[in-house]
């Protein structure tokens, strides 16, 4: 969105062919160009990310390409943001994979400290386990816990070491 205002009538009638079109064209050029300098939705300076920073600057550079036609921008905003089509199913995956391996971050984390719990509180007790028992122990329990699938259980009747 830009709004302006003619502020020489003369440059505006004598200097360009149409102002309104020449308004419209060179508005539409300092969107795209802006857009290519910046990255849609990142780290640090963006599009999405930075809404003041990026109208200020579209608003500058429309400025700068209407003066000639002695127009004056009051305001330059970008109002509506949005990937093509075709961008944006690969776009949603992208945002979907990064949730699921956040997710999954945070069940591993959870449950790591939960397997540190339980061998924490078996040896407060004072049951000791060697370290191939603990190891078994520790891969039960993570795979109980982070499987997607609920854990079936399964009693072990002979022994880890026979």
């Amino acid at each position: 969105m830009v709004v302006w205002r003619v502020v020489d009538t003369a440059k505006a009638l004598f200097q360009v062919e149409n102002y309104q079109s020449f308004v419209a064209i060179q508005s539409e050029a300092a969107i795209r160009a802006l857009a290519s300098r910046y990255p849609y939705d990142a780290e640090g300076k963006s599009l999405r990310g930075s809404p003041e920073e990026i109208a200020a600057e579209l608003k500058a550079e429309v400025e700068e390409r209407l003066k000639v036609a002695g127009v004056e921008v009051l305001e330059a905003r970008l109002t509506h943001l949005a990937y093509a089509p075709e961008v944006a199913q690969a776009m949603l995956r992208r945002q979907q994979a990064l949730a699921v391996v956040a997710a999954r971050r945070l069940i591993v984390e959870a449950a790591v400290g939960m397997v540190r719990e339980a061998l924490s509180g078996l040896e407060e007790a004072g049951l000791s386990l060697d370290e191939e028992r603990k190891a078994a122990m520790v891969n039960n329990l993570m795979v109980a816990l982070v499987s997607e699938a609920q854990a079936q259980p399964v009693v072990n009747v002979g022994t880890l070491y026979a």
